[in-house]
């Protein structure tokens, strides 16, 4: 305890009396790989000349459907003087994608669809093409063979689109999407006659950079697909990320583009490009029916949820058993463990290595909590006799500090959950401009489906967003006239908004921020579910389409405190409909000026126009949501809506959390940057006498979002501890957090 004071003690006494200086940030003497993005055509020749003058610059890609631009090699400092031409829309810094790790197709109703049409039109996806944009395809696969399209390769730059073989660099993910779009054997995907052309854009270990998506989508746009998947994404949330652009602009030459949102959340402000793109359907992921394990703590009054990892032995406990720490799980820390449900933190080693390092000590159960701030899901390498479980941050400190001072008895019960919205599914809005993402959800939690050689459950908005694009292809058949826009509208639209168990215990620090619905009941916000789970029976026989799917209004400005938006409503029927609006819940400060009812003939199309009127002075928060219902004949349709009073007053650094990393010899730090920085650094300094020691991390011209990075244990400095500085600077101001760290090698 006189340690921890005394540290704790150190680390604010600068904030107190002394300002911390830092140098400036070395320059960078390595080149990198950027994209340039034009604001207008340019033939080769041109872009030669345009480069020409850049001597250490050397064009490496034409982009001709996907975004008007190419990519180049060359210094960073040589780049950004590029960024000057007239031409020039904006350079960005190629980024690294990743991949984003039966009962699911019946939740959304895949099976209810199949008998709406006669035996001449049976709703399977039957006629529409899949790009699937990912690691990938086991095309030999039983359960797809019959679907495969062909496709292309990006990475090795081929016609081959299998999934990486190599030893320890196997992928499946692209495998396990395609299954649930259009698996059609032993497992049935959502739209099991969909043809699938894969386009391997992530090589081994399921990594790729930005330049391979994009020649990807540009790929995929001139072979006419009707629908593109993309389960992966990077942590930056912003909507104007070239990925992003290339989606909008796949959506304007007739695609539908599905994204997974990102496995970032429960945190706001963690949906990550492309899943930020304006016309594209973003995917967050709820859960289907489930037996969620939670445990009754001695001296703790919740309930802890347990997240359990795939590939872990089943959570059936029948009796009430002792907790003991085990440390990070290594041997020597599991001596006491027999029979024992046993505490790790997360770091140090691999989840299998603790895992089966406690199966090796006699343990009966594993709970490893996390090492940076929020939850996470894991997969295990190789299953596990016994169960396996992961929790936040918080909850594992909490369980840990009364362990410090009494053994703990534990008791294990089930409780069954549907339709709630995944813990790590990634929330909105999108920064910058305020649009509500994602735009929808679909299961994403316990999926099975295809992976090369067999079948696995796996979890992530990866899973959830094939489920959409499956539903597409059955939307695409029933309706091959309907545009991306009136597709993404009849699944907006026909979703269904979900409402937060409250027999649910959820973490302090950890819960979602939470809202009242029209029935009192607690809802998600729509900026963490947008329109709700998707329902495509539903979907597929609306008689109505309300366009856009969702509304924001924008910032309050002192010119005007009124702000309209249109909506274009289509009767698509053979007989007339009656629409009118549902005056929201009254709340002080905000007014609705809504249209009176009014009626649509057959096939026709009326445009109206909402007002939201604001007085500042009696309206309180800075940001309201909701959903606008409009009656439409016998149907009710919601709509998404986003309002911001006041752009919210969140510093330019926060979040920063620096831990051990899952390989052993590793360490990793994460901050989130919602406004991007020009110069970002981390320093260090001798807690002692505040002397500058070095830079753990230096970065120029960082984009808005989460940034992350990996370090081994040789390229740190020496054990002890050091007091940092996390600074970003931006337009002449800077902002910093101060903390501590801790580097034990």
């Amino acid at each position: 305890m006189k340690l921890l004071l005394a540290l704790l003690l150190a680390f604010q006494t600068p904030t107190l009396g002394k300002t911390l200086v830092h140098p400036p940030i070395p320059k960078s003497t390595h080149t990198i790989v950027a994209i340039v993005v034009l604001n207008k055509p340019q033939s080769e020749q041109q872009i030669k000349q345009l480069i020409s003058s850049y001597h250490d610059v050397k064009l490496r890609h034409i982009f001709q459907k996907a975004i008007t631009g190419f990519s180049v090699q060359g210094s960073p400092e040589t780049i950004q003087r590029l960024a000057g031409q007239q031409q020039v829309v904006h350079v960005t810094p190629v980024t690294e994608y990743r991949a984003e790790t039966e009962e699911s197709v019946k939740i959304i109703g895949g099976e209810e669809v199949r008998s709406f049409f006669n035996k001449n039109l049976r709703l399977t996806g039957k006629g529409v093409t899949v790009g699937v944009i990912d690691t990938g395809v086991d095309y030999t696969h039983p359960d797809l063979q019959r679907n495969y399209a062909g496709g292309y390769d990006l990475v090795d730059n081929d016609r081959d689109p299998m999934e990486t073989r190599s030893i320890g660099q196997a992928t499946m993910h692209g495998t396990h999407v395609a299954g649930i779009i259009a698996a059609n054997g032993k497992i049935k995907g959502v739209a099991p006659e969909a043809k699938i052309v894969a386009y391997r854009a992530l090589g081994p270990g399921g990594g790729g950079t930005t330049e391979q998506v994009l020649a990807a989508i540009d790929q995929a746009i001139k072979d006419k697909v009707d629908i593109m998947n993309l389960s992966l994404g990077n942590d930056i949330n912003g909507p104007d990320l070239p990925i992003s652009l290339a989606l909008n602009r796949a959506v304007e030459n007739g695609i539908v583009a599905v994204a997974a949102s990102g496995n970032a959340g429960p945190n706001v402000w963690t949906v990550g490009s492309p899943g930020t793109a304006l016309k594209a359907i973003s995917v967050g992921a709820s859960t289907p029916t489930l037996e969620i394990p939670y445990l009754l703590i001695e001296g703790i009054r919740q309930k802890i949820r347990i997240q359990p990892m795939e590939g872990s032995g089943k959570w059936k406990i029948d009796r009430s058993l002792e907790m003991v720490d085990g440390g990070m799980g290594r041997k020597k820390e599991l001596t006491n463990v027999q029979g024992k449900i046993v505490l790790m933190k997360r770091g140090a080693l691999t989840f299998t290595e603790k895992a089966k390092n406690a199966y090796d000590a006699g343990a009966r159960a594993v709970l490893i909590y996390n090492n940076i701030s929020g939850s996470f899901m894991g997969n295990l390498e190789s299953s596990s006799p016994i169960p396996v479980g992961s929790l936040s941050k918080w909850e594992g400190e909490l369980i840990r500090k009364q362990l410090k001072q009494q053994n703990l008895l534990t008791r294990y019960i089930s409780v069954e959950e549907k339709d709630q919205l995944a813990d790590f599914s990634s929330r909105g809005p999108v920064t910058g401009t305020w649009d509500i993402k994602p735009d929808l959800v679909a299961p994403g939690v316990a999926i099975n489906s295809t992976i090369p050689g067999g079948y696995l459950s796996l979890q992530g908005t990866s899973m959830a967003a094939p489920h959409v694009a499956g539903a597409c292809a059955l939307i695409k058949q029933a309706h091959p006239e309907w545009t991306p826009e009136q597709i993404k509208a009849a699944l907006m639209n026909t979703a269904k908004p979900l409402v937060h168990d409250e027999s649910v215990e959820i973490g302090k620090y950890e819960s979602p921020h939470l809202m009242k619905d029209a029935e009192g009941r607690t809802a998600y916000r729509t900026f963490e579910q947008g329109a709700g789970r998707i329902r495509v029976d539903q979907a597929v026989k609306a008689e109505s389409l309300v366009l856009p799917g969702s509304i924001r209004f924008g910032k309050f400005t002192n010119s005007s405190n009124l702000h309209e938006a249109e909506l274009k409503i289509e009767n698509i029927t053979s007989h007339p409909i009656a629409y009118s609006f549902i005056v929201p819940k009254k709340v002080v400060g905000l007014e609705w000026r809504l249209p009176l009812s009014f009626s649509i003939g057959p096939k026709e199309t009326k445009t109206v126009k909402v007002t939201l009127a604001v007085d500042p002075l009696l309206f309180k928060d800075k940001v309201h949501d909701g959903f606008l219902t409009i009656s439409a004949g016998g149907e009710q349709i919601h709509i998404p809506y986003l309002y911001v009073l006041k752009e919210p007053d969140y510093p330019r650094v926060m979040g920063f959390d620096f831990a051990q990393g899952d390989k052993p010899g590793t360490y990793r730090y994460e901050v989130y940057l919602p406004g991007g920085a020009e110069e970002f650094g981390i320093a260090l300094f001798d807690p002692q006498d505040y002397r500058f020691i070095g830079f753990l991390d230096t970065k120029t011209n960082v984009k808005k979002g989460l940034i992350r990075k990996e370090f081994k244990t040789e390229d740190l400095p020496p054990e002890g501890v050091y007091l940092i500085k996390v600074f970003a600077k931006k337009a002449g101001k800077e902002d910093s957090i101060q903390t501590g760290i801790v580097i034990d090698k």
